[in-house]
């Protein structure tokens, strides 16, 4: 059933062409919600994105997508420039969801016997730009230019990988821990302004990205025998779950960690 409330009004999704963006982005055009959508794909992977833009039209909602490089500073001001020429006088307080879900690091240890195979300064820099301080840049954005007002709802994906060790897994790491610092910041300053932000931690879910990891086999299996449904979690639950913490009953959930993985992270 569509949430009315939520009908003609507009998402933003960063990382928008797989994973959890585009799962989310078509799971919120069924509740009637158009849909910006940022994503940076080779023309190898384009096809999945255009899929992804057909399945949100099929809905009958709009899909407007931008193959640009999210955490680009240029980039954010031309997609907030286009986003603002579309709407038109409906501009303002037109978007009513963003939401952070971007995945691209390095995946390399800090201290190794080979020197040349450590991360790097500007590796380090590129995971938490990123994967963490972009999500701030976009939200100043998007509300500076009025696009979010009362009733906004800011969400961003993180993951237990945030307070865990795993083999060259430490950038990522600390990228998931900014994240969850900048949503309690944005949370605590937009307090007064009525818009909400709060981190998703899904479950292990078999993404993309999950698939980058080196050592992901295994991780899927631990994910497993930890589960107390003794399955993983799927992008489908999770976009669920964010559909409807989108809905009005949410605004006093704010600054949260919320956890979407069927009780995975309790014998953490």
């Amino acid at each position: 059933m569509v949430d009315t409330r939520l009908k003609g009004k507009w998402a933003l999704v960063l990382g928008s062409s797989s994973g959890f963006g585009g799962t989310v982005a078509i799971r919120l055009s069924e509740e009637g919600m158009n849909i910006f959508g940022v994503h940076l794909d080779r023309k190898a992977t384009l096809p999945n994105a255009e899929k992804i833009q057909e399945a949100i039209r099929a809905n009958g909602s709009e899909a407007i997508f931008f193959n640009l490089n999210a955490a680009a500073a240029d980039t954010r001001s031309e997609v907030i420039s286009k986003m603002k020429n579309h709407l038109g006088e409906k501009a303002k307080g037109a978007v009513r969801v963003m939401l952070h879900s971007l995945a691209f690091g390095t995946l390399k240890p800090y201290i190794i016997d080979d020197a040349k195979d450590a991360i790097t300064s500007k590796q380090m820099d590129m995971t938490l730009d990123v994967m963490a301080h972009s999500l701030v840049y976009w939200s100043q954005e998007i509300i500076g230019c009025d696009l979010m007002g009362e009733g906004g709802r800011i969400f961003a994906m993180t993951s237990s990988g945030g307070h865990r060790i795993w083999a060259t897994y430490g950038a990522v790491s600390a990228a998931k821990a900014a994240l969850e610092s900048h949503i309690r910041q944005l949370a605590f300053e937009l307090a007064q302004k009525g818009i909400t932000a709060n981190s998703v931690q899904a479950g292990v879910t078999d993404t993309p990205a999950l698939r980058k990891i080196p050592g992901n086999v295994e991780m899927i299996q631990k994910a497993k025998d930890a589960n107390p449904h003794g399955e993983l979690t799927t992008p489908e639950m999770v976009a669920d779950a964010i559909a409807h913490f989108s809905a009005e009953g949410t605004r006093w959930m704010t600054g949260n960690v919320i956890r979407v993985d069927g009780g995975e992270d309790l014998s953490g």
